[in-house]
């Protein structure tokens, strides 16, 4: 094209700058293509050079760590009591979500959910008393994930408890997860009224021993399976689980009905599961425990096993830092709120549900779930380029969960604590809100991107310990 003729031609631009600069081009209907695109984390310079130096060693590492969690076979094979399985479980323990923290620090919606469970335990009578025992030395608190335990929202566990046991039948390691409460004013969120309690009881006298003989009945169930088939059908199992949930149903129902020794139990028992979309979330959520456990301990492997939340600060681990813990505050996800409620009612980001991502689930297999980002005013295009953006942050992609409308790639697996770096990319989350106050529970639902800070702080120490 002769030199003359540019100027004669509608400008066309492709900005890598600030978003505004498009905007403002827009607005003089010039042609815009925004470039996603960001420089990398700073980081000091011999860091660079060590992980270049080791990039051999590093990759080998990942790929065995990538290699463990694709091999890993999740089964549904038990159910119990906490303090019956649970390794480490005593009266006097309770366990949370996310990383460690003291009960001065911690946020609304996980005292609340301890003040419930001090209650249900028979362990105090009422909001007073609990929240006195509970800030005391007689009661001990650690996190799920040191107890090979998830926990959804505030993820208390309490000694009474009725669990789900999956064994990841690969390696043989377990992980433990409570059922699952429904929506609104619920333990996880924070609630501890009577209702609160009562339900919790109900769980457990009613509920838990019907699915225990059905569990024993079946034998055993294939969670792998029906979380691939869920995602086939609309679902990411981290904030839509309505797919899992028929599936579990359908698979669960005849084993009720002939083990069950009360119709009338049985049939509440159904109706329960049935009326509850997220019931499976409390097996999606350590079936990716239990896959991502087996990869632990994997020496020079920047790959992330854990992501978890306690309201108050956002935690990942490494499989190759041992258990060791890097955090950073908690943001505050983009959420559609329930009516009479807004951003300023919200905590931040809590619960340990973001092991799904953690395991190429939840908001890396979003676009498998498009409806999602209606929560935030999204478009299906969004939750199609979130799961895009993931690719660039994790050391591979699924065998076996596959995405549909990208001609059935497999989800971006295994996030890689480098990548993130260098890609100043943090991993997208789908997730709950919960109000930041104690006693009130769910106020909405959203999305959220993982802070930096904790993946900051991960490569310096992955980086220095080479």
């Amino acid at each position: 094209m002769p030199i003359e003729s540019i100027f004669n031609e509608k400008l066309k631009v492709v900005n890598l700058g600030l978003q505004s600069f498009k905007q403002n081009l827009e607005n003089s209907e010039a042609q815009v293509i925004q470039v996603e695109w960001k420089p990398g984390v700073h980081v000091a310079e011999e860091l660079k050079i060590k992980i270049r130096e080791n990039a051999q060693k590093i990759k080998e590492a990942n790929q065995k760590a990538l290699e463990i969690i694709l091999k890993g076979r999740p089964y549904l094979v038990d159910l119990d009591i906490a303090k019956n399985v649970i390794p480490g479980m005593k009266k006097n323990l309770i366990l949370h979500s996310g990383p460690p923290i003291t009960w001065d620090k911690m946020s609304g919606p996980t005292r609340g959910a301890i003040i419930g469970a001090l209650i249900y335990e028979g362990m105090a009578e009422n909001e007073e008393e609990a929240e006195k025992l509970a800030s005391s030395k007689e009661i001990e608190y650690a996190p799920c994930h040191e107890h090979q335990t998830v926990g959804p929202m505030a993820g208390i566990v309490s000694f009474s408890m009725p669990v789900w046991i999956v064994k990841n039948e690969e390696y043989g390691n377990y992980a433990y997860c409570t059922l699952n409460e429904g929506l609104g004013k619920v333990l996880r969120y924070g609630a501890y009224n009577q209702d609160v309690i009562n339900r919790l009881k109900w769980l457990e006298e009613t509920m838990y021993p019907i699915l225990k003989k059905a569990v024993a009945l079946l034998g055993k169930i294939d969670l792998k399976n029906l979380i691939a088939q869920a995602l086939h059908m609309g679902d990411e199992v981290h904030n839509r689980n309505r797919a899992g949930t028929s599936l579990l149903f359908r698979t669960l129902t005849p084993a009720i009905l002939r083990t069950a020794e009360n119709i009338e139990d049985a049939t509440k028992v159904l109706e329960f599961i049935n009326g509850n979309d997220h019931f499976f979330l409390n097996l999606s959520m350590p079936a990716s425990k239990s896959v991502l456990d087996a990869a632990r301990n994997i020496a020079d492997s920047s790959v992330v096993v854990v992501m978890a939340r306690n309201g108050t600060e956002f935690g990942i681990q490494l499989a190759g830092t041992q258990n060791k813990w890097f955090t950073g505050e908690a943001p505050v996800p983009d959420a559609l709120y329930f009516p009479g409620f807004t951003k300023n009612d919200a905590n931040p980001d809590i619960g340990d549900s973001a092991i799904t991502e953690t395991g190429g689930l939840g908001g890396f297999a979003i676009a498998s779930a498009p409806a999602i980002v209606q929560f935030v005013g999204g478009t299906a295009k969004d939750a199609v380029n979130y799961t895009l953006l993931m690719y660039e942050i994790t050391a591979g992609e699924n065998n076996v969960y596959q995405i549909p409308y990208l001609n059935f790639r497999g989800t971006p697996t295994g996030i890689d604590v480098i990548k993130v770096i260098q890609q100043n990319i943090t991993p997208f989350i789908d997730t709950g809100v919960a109000h930041k106050k104690p006693g009130i529970g769910q106020v909405g639902a959203g999305v959220v991107s993982a802070p930096i800070e904790p993946f900051a702080k991960a490569f310096d120490y992955f980086a220095k310990n080479l």
